[in-house]
């Protein structure tokens, strides 16, 4: 694996030395950036030593090479080591001014963050607001350990001891090695070349789902359909507009698979070319599409398949789910009302053969419901 390892400007960067080999030893290769500050506690010659890579932390240099985007598109992660306040509070504000920052913004791969700092900077509640704002982004930052700081004082803002952080950052995590797919927004047909019918859907919640599986140690590929809120970071994302670009998108063997996308019951039947002209009637022929959820399952009989039941306002949802588990010959349906379109909270129905589990809450928050959910069910089945 290829770890970009930030070393920012507190005392405890010297112990980025000990992180590089306990990283190296395990096999993996790192790339070290320590800011100018941090090159004021540790020598650019030991961090090369170490990591068996040149240290330049110029971000003018080679500038042809582009390289703070290569830096961030080769990474596999990311970890920051320390994490000074100033540190968190640029990387909440998307503050690119040296190459460290300007890598990571350039990258996707999973951000791992581990602040070090004295306990009044870390319990100050700017610092406090930072941290609640990365960790709301899908960044992971480490609680500091409590202990001896750089004075006479103690307290939390210690920097973690190397075996902390490399299990932080490395350990083994519950769906550790599975593979996830998680489909989300909403698919589009065309009309004519400019035009379309679709569903409403944003995409939220098939994002907190690969979000949640991300965070429990699953490899998640997420299939975004038209979807224009901006995508989590390490999850392998792929784009599909259509039914037919989402069929062929899913045409890949997972161990779970998640539709939550709101896929077109109909398509146009023949798409008119170039623009349809303003003022004339005209009669559309819509043909159903393909059941993709029920296929992928027939076809798919050792993968868990979780689908998505969209109900009338006033119906009953369990009622609904089950019947389509039945139909669709899925291992699970989660269910929620027509109500909760465009809402930030809502409920969740899960129906599998074993029985029925409902929760509120926010799409966070029943995102990674939903994954602990399955993952208990999946053990018992």
């Amino acid at each position: 694996m290829r770890i970009l390892l930030g070393i920012t400007g507190g005392i405890a960067a010297y112990k980025a030395a000990n992180l590089i080999r306990a990283f190296t030893e395990q096999g993996h290769t790192v790339q070290a950036i320590p800011t100018q500050n941090a090159l004021r506690f540790i020598g650019k010659a030991t961090l090369e030593a170490l990591s068996g890579t040149a240290i330049d932390n110029d971000m003018y240099q080679d500038v042809h090479e582009v390289r703070h985007v290569e830096l961030g598109a080769n990474a596999d992660l990311i970890v920051v080591a320390p994490a000074t306040a100033n540190f968190l509070a640029k990387l909440a504000n998307g503050i690119a001014d040296d190459l460290l920052m300007n890598a990571i913004l350039a990258s996707t791969s999973a951000i791992y963050v581990c602040p070090a700092m004295h306990t009044e900077m870390w319990q100050n509640p700017a610092t406090q607001a930072n941290v609640a704002t990365l960790r709301a982004r899908g960044i992971s930052v480490m609680e500091p350990a409590s202990g001896r700081l750089t004075g006479s004082d103690t307290g939390p803002g210690r920097l973690p001891e190397t075996a902390d952080i490399v299990n932080f950052v490395m350990g083994q995590k519950p769906l550790s090695g599975m593979t996830v797919t998680v489909t989300a927004g909403g698919t589009r047909e065309p009309i004519d070349q400019v035009r379309f019918i679709g569903n409403s859907s944003s995409g939220r919640m098939g994002i907190e789902i690969a979000t949640a599986y991300r965070d429990q140690g699953a490899l998640v590929r997420l299939i975004a359909c038209n979807i224009e809120i901006p995508m989590p970071l390490g999850v392998e994302v792929i784009r599909a507009s259509t039914v037919a670009e989402l069929d062929q998108a899913m045409d890949n063997p997972c161990d779970i698979m998640v539709m939550a996308a709101a896929v077109s019951d109909f398509r146009i039947d023949k798409p008119f070319k170039g623009k349809l002209p303003r003022g004339e009637a005209r009669t559309i022929d819509l043909i159903p599409t393909s059941d993709l959820i029920a296929n992928f399952a027939a076809n798919h009989t050792d993968t868990f398949c979780i689908a998505f039941a969209l109900v009338e306002d006033g119906a009953d949802v369990e009622a609904v789910s089950l019947e389509k588990l039945s139909a669709k010959g899925v291992s699970a349906v989660a269910g929620n009302s027509i109500g909760s379109l465009g809402s930030e909270s809502s409920e969740i129905t899960l129906v599998t053969k074993l029985g029925t589990l409902k929760q509120s809450g926010t799409k966070i928050e029943l995102g990674k419901w939903l994954v602990e959910a399955i993952y208990k069910i999946m053990s018992k089945v």
